[in-house]
């Protein structure tokens, strides 16, 4: 069915339910509790609509996470509580000067929301394709935590994109499940990452590279992360045979590895033969086109994705996720500059974990240095920065890959440890390292 006719057809089939969008956010009351999105499932034509009734709804506390809409604005602010589990870009100035509340969401579980979520929203806004003949939604490229907020959601207020595509999994809903219903005003707002500099770019070409080509071994099962150098790790699997993906981000590049045999998930012990991921947030229209009812491909809660009990039924995993800062003992911390929050957990505990377990391959990919401003300034560090928080233990990283190199950190001590680390850092930088690791650690590297 087109379209069009999709269209067409699903308005006089919910006509008692679909209202304008301000209508439709006028279910929510003084002192509510409301969901509002996350990633690439941020309904922003709604969250317009709940913007403009800030005035009257004093108490009301948003939940939302890596949203790309502007809650810090102080007419907001003044009425509304903003309470995320993510410090996306978007976010990340309020959640630092203390506007927004930031929750560090992980330990995923399924049937339940993770840590600090665990409460049931007097409303959820949830954007959603048009129902099909039997009436049945999809939650579109990103399923997210759609599944769970639907089955605790008080009620549920749907913003219907036409463009959304169908797949397999968790991807679906019933209409008859929502109060109120109303159209888009357009498509929703990507998910803010942010670009990647020509400098990240050379280097993620040749830590991809290595990571490829030494580390991932046939029949992998792969968990790629959310990041500038992990999530073009897709583009370097071509010589591979027999992948399988079980991951959150869903990066470009995976479409055509199942077209070319490459990926095939016929080795993977759960979910066999799919591809299974939550969201795919930066596929190409392009790409997102080629999923739309695609067997192969099956979008699922987070709370399954990230589901440790699921992940540690896998023989062969792979976990590849960034960092900001790794030190020289193997900490990686992918969440915070020093004490301030820069991001969130995520999923990469979870995934770093049942990787090292499972088969010593939990790795980390980051640049060696970061040039700012005319500076050279390390990523490899010979202790966090003070305040920083641990997103991988050391005992759970197994190798740190940049363009310099591959540090092999399983079974190691901390002296050898120290030296695996200052070979992959930048070369400029090594001397300081050394003599930090003399002066803090005790150790001649």
């Amino acid at each position: 069915m087109v379209i069009e006719d999709l269209a067409t057809g699903w308005r006089g089939q919910v006509a008692d339910k679909l209202t304008s969008p301000a209508e439709a956010m006028g279910i929510v009351r003084p002192g509510d509790t409301v969901w509002m999105g996350a990633a690439g499932s941020v309904p922003t034509t709604l969250c317009d609509a709940l913007a403009e009734r800030a005035a009257a709804l004093p108490g009301v506390t948003v939940a939302t996470l890596l949203t790309a809409f502007d809650w810090d604005r102080p007419e907001l602010l003044q009425h509304f509580r903003i309470r995320g589990g993510y410090a996306g870009p978007v976010e990340r100035p309020a959640v630092q000067a203390g506007r927004f509340e930031l929750v560090p969401v992980a330990g995923f579980r399924e049937g339940r929301m993770p840590n600090g979520f665990d409460f049931n929203y007097d409303v959820a806004a949830i954007p959603i394709s048009p129902p099909d003949a039997d009436g049945y939604c999809s939650f579109g490229p990103t399923v997210f935590f759609g599944p769970t907020i639907a089955a605790t959601a008080r009620q549920l207020v749907g913003e219907v994109h036409p463009e959304y595509i169908r797949t397999g999994g968790q991807n679906r809903i019933h209409i008859s499940r929502f109060a109120r219903l109303a159209e888009a005003a357009g498509p929703p707002l990507p998910a803010p990452f942010a670009p990647r500099s020509e400098e990240t770019v050379y280097a993620a070409e040749v830590i991809c590279t290595l990571t490829a080509s030494e580390l991932i071994p046939d029949r992998a099962t792969l968990q790629m992360g959310t990041g500038d150098v992990s999530a073009a790790l897709a583009l370097y699997l071509t010589e591979k045979h027999d992948l399988g993906i079980h991951t959150e981000l869903l990066p470009g590049g995976i479409v055509d590895l199942v077209d070319r045999g490459v990926v095939t998930g016929r080795y993977k012990e759960v979910h066999p033969g799919k591809v299974v991921a939550s969201f795919a947030a930066q596929l190409s229209p392009e790409e997102l086109a080629r999923i739309d009812g695609h067997p192969a491909f099956e979008l699922y809660d987070f709370n399954h994705t990230d589901d440790l009990r699921v992940i540690l039924q896998f023989q062969n995993f792979v976990a590849v996720n960034n960092a900001l800062f790794v030190d020289l003992t193997g900490n990686a911390c992918a969440e915070s500059w020093g004490a301030l929050p820069y991001t969130g957990p995520g999923g990469q505990p979870t995934f770093a974990y049942a990787a090292s377990v499972i088969s010593a391959r939990s790795i980390i990919v980051l640049p060696s240095s970061q040039l700012v401003a005319g500076v050279r300034h390390p990523r490899i560090v010979a202790t966090l920065p003070e305040g920083s928080t641990i997103t991988a233990h050391r005992a759970f990283v197994d190798y740190v890959v940049t363009e310099q190199g591959i540090a092999t950190l399983t079974g190691k001590s901390l002296r050898e440890r120290i030296g695996e680390l200052i070979s992959v850092a930048h070369p400029d930088l090594r001397g300081d390292l050394r003599q930090a690791a003399a002066h803090v650690y005790d150790v001649t590297a």
